[in-house]
């Protein structure tokens, strides 16, 4: 309970500034926070033996949430990567009905081909990405080869300039999300990822959502001074399917806010592996990351992600081998920086786009290039290009 208590009175005796709301307080708290103070000390830590005992000083916030173990066949679950659903556990908070938190659910080493999937393959073109905006496509035609280099030898000369890896924001998927207008449509659309549609698929029928079909992402690359401003994922048609929110590597805060901003957020930490589930009531909520944490070794790896995989994958499995060449690249990356795929379904089944005046569809994507993901440095700048905010 101290360390509870010595949060609670750290932020109650943070000035409010002119106009701001309880939500955005707590924001600028957290963001502001030091690691290994008492500051976190209110921040929910899902996998921590209190949350899966029921008890510790937020326990009451946080309950057990049932799982649909049948829906999803070990097998397939081993193709994603996962282990069994009968071993997961899952949690939700109080007051949030739809709100599902997933510790660390994957097999140990397959965290490795996602990772490898977002810095090496869907960062590629025909996806879109925030350097669009200032780059030629051919400058941005793999961001990966142009990187790999410059990351492998990352800590032996620290001095070089930032390589295109390290300045990628975001980049989007299947429906290619309009920062502009805030909005999806059928003429911006490239494949959708099928290996993070059959992730998505089993994750989604798990709980309780059979039928999901991932027809959008959304994936942010957080550096170690980025945060996600307060917002709300709301420019879907159908919003009776679920977000799914997974993460890899460094840790960070979420804040789970109300319907509207003046109700204060509750804080939890995001491990690598970790995934979150938004639905029903949840679904529309406020949401933010204040703050990426730096590991507490300095730069290293969280312990999930040191297992390599194993040699000998299943035959049908949508996860691929990862050589430890590529895994030296993404090492040295996350060793500093964080990734988070959501994946959404836009459409309800059956249902289309609605028409668009066709001065709206030229404007197409030419604006995509702006990032929703603030930097401190930046701040300022750009706490207003959230999606959906």
């Amino acid at each position: 309970m101290g360390k509870m208590a010595a949060a609670l009175g750290s932020v109650a005796t943070l000035a409010t500034e002119p106009g701001e709301d309880a939500f955005r307080k707590l924001f600028r708290f957290y963001r502001q926070s030091r690691p290994g103070t008492a500051d976190l000390g209110g921040v929910i830590d899902f996998s921590a033996a209190q949350a899966a005992r029921g008890s510790g000083p937020v326990a009451h916030k946080v309950v057990r949430s049932q799982l649909s173990v049948s829906s999803v066949s070990d097998h397939d679950a081993h193709r994603a990567g996962l282990q069994p659903v009968s071993n997961w556990r899952a949690y939700g908070l109080e007051g949030y009905p739809g709100f599902i938190f997933i510790p660390n659910p994957f097999l140990p080493g397959y965290q490795w081909h996602w990772v490898k999937q977002c810095l090496k393959f869907y960062s590629q073109k025909p996806n879109v990405c925030n350097l669009d905006k200032h780059m030629t496509k051919e400058d941005t035609q793999d961001l990966w080869e142009q990187s790999k280099e410059f990351l492998r030898y990352k800590e032996v000369n620290k001095r070089r300039p930032r390589s295109l890896l390290e300045k990628l924001r975001w980049v989007t998927l299947g429906y290619h999300y309009n920062w502009d207008s805030k909005k999806y449509s059928a003429d911006h659309y490239t494949p959708f990822p099928s290996d993070l549609a059959f992730l998505s698929e089993q994750v989604a029928a798990a709980c309780g959502f059979q039928g999901f079909q991932a027809e959008a992402g959304i994936l942010n690359y957080y550096r170690l001074d980025s945060t996600l401003g307060i917002h709300v994922d709301k420019s879907e048609l159908d919003h009776s399917k679920p977000l799914l929110s997974f993460s890899f590597g460094q840790s960070a805060i979420f804040l789970l806010g109300g319907l509207k901003r003046d109700e204060a957020p509750t804080a939890m930490f995001m491990h690598s592996g970790d995934i979150m589930v938004m639905s029903g009531f949840s679904r529309l909520l406020n949401h933010a990351v204040p703050k990426v944490l730096p590991s507490s070794q300095g730069e290293s790896l969280p312990c999930c992600l040191e297992t390599p995989p194993p040699a000998v994958l299943p035959r049908d499995s949508v996860v691929e081998c990862c050589s430890m060449e590529d895994w030296q690249v993404c090492a040295s990356y996350l060793k500093t920086a964080r990734v988070n795929m959501t994946v959404r379904q836009v459409l309800a089944t059956d249902q289309d786009f609605p028409l668009e005046p066709m001065e709206e569809n030229k404007r197409g994507i030419t604006t995509e290039g702006f990032c929703h993901l603030d930097d401190e440095k930046s701040h300022v700048k750009r706490a207003r290009l959230n999606p959906d905010s």
